[in-house]
């Protein structure tokens, strides 16, 4: 599959019973139909409180809501390797392009740890595997060699940075054989990092304001710096209420205002607070 462009971070609608919403799944998935593709149960799909019935029932339901025939990738990831093996064995992968699978959290490996996880996922995937490296919620950080050591292997294709550290990121695309790809894993340096060789984005916001994304991206695909920059702008001050109380919070918040799907998320988060639902009012005002 193509990487470069916006991929949307796509939400789990719950109704009131915290039930999967599949209107309002519906609702976010026409509404994003402007993105190049679709990465389901990520962290903002809530994929830590979704059982893997669910999240079956989930992928089936975008595979049969997917005109445009989008690329889908499976969040997959977990602090047992072991875990993760087992379940690439029982997973329908008929539509899926890839899997996206996020440092081990809680145990902290050392880096040759992480080299040795992701070795063994890429060995036995069926298909492409995503780097996701998150050491804000992982308290464990990929770092450049050992992201490169991984870029070797046949079946590892990219990585979706949120690490902030963008000489981290310099020496990946730098020194990343051909077709490995970098990804932004934070709406909010994507454009700083393509200016650097990046690809594009794994989006949060995009559930949102997908147009406005895939503009920005596209502009800055095309050398557009200054277009691309305005399109910063817009989500510049809306970007951090969407983490101000964890993700996916806010942007579920944002879509219930919206009128795309409820603003239910399950515990232990809780939904967003009156102080944030007047911030992202005035901020979508705006």
């Amino acid at each position: 599959m193509n990487l470069s462009g916006t991929g949307v971070a796509l939400v789990t609608p719950f109704d009131q019973n915290l039930k999967v919403d599949y209107n309002g799944l519906k609702n976010v998935l026409e509404h994003t139909s402007s993105a190049d593709y679709w990465v389901v149960h990520g962290t903002t799909g809530e994929s830590a409180t979704t059982t893997f019935e669910e999240k079956t029932g989930i992928l089936d339901f975008i595979l049969q809501n997917n005109p445009q025939n989008k690329p889908i990738i499976y969040g997959l990831g977990s602090n047992d390797t072991k875990y993760i093996i087992d379940h690439l064995g029982e997973i329908n992968f008929e539509g899926v392009s890839a899997i996206l699978s996020v440092c081990p959290y809680y145990n902290r490996p050392t880096q040759n740890g992480l080299y040795h996880h992701f070795h063994e996922i890429a060995e036995a995937s069926p298909v492409p595997v995503i780097l996701y490296n998150v050491p804000g919620r992982t308290a464990s950080n990929l770092e450049a060699a050992t992201t490169l050591r991984l870029a070797a292997h046949k079946n590892i294709v990219a990585t979706k940075e949120a690490s902030g550290d963008l000489r981290q990121c310099l020496e990946i695309v730098k020194n990343a054989p051909e077709g490995f790809v970098l990804i932004s894993g934070d709406d909010l340096i994507t454009l700083p990092l393509m200016a650097i060789g990046g690809h594009g984005v794994i989006s949060v916001l995009a559930n949102a304001i997908p147009e406005k994304m895939s503009c920005m991206v596209r502009e800055a695909q095309a050398g557009n710096l200054d277009k691309a920059r305005n399109y910063l702008y817009d989500y510049f001050d809306l970007n951090p209420l969407m983490y101000r109380e964890a993700n996916p919070v806010g942007i579920k918040q944002l879509l219930k205002e919206m009128g795309l799907c409820e603003n239910c998320v399950r515990p232990p988060l809780l939904a967003a607070s009156d102080q944030l639902k007047t911030a992202i009012k005035k901020q979508l005002k705006k």
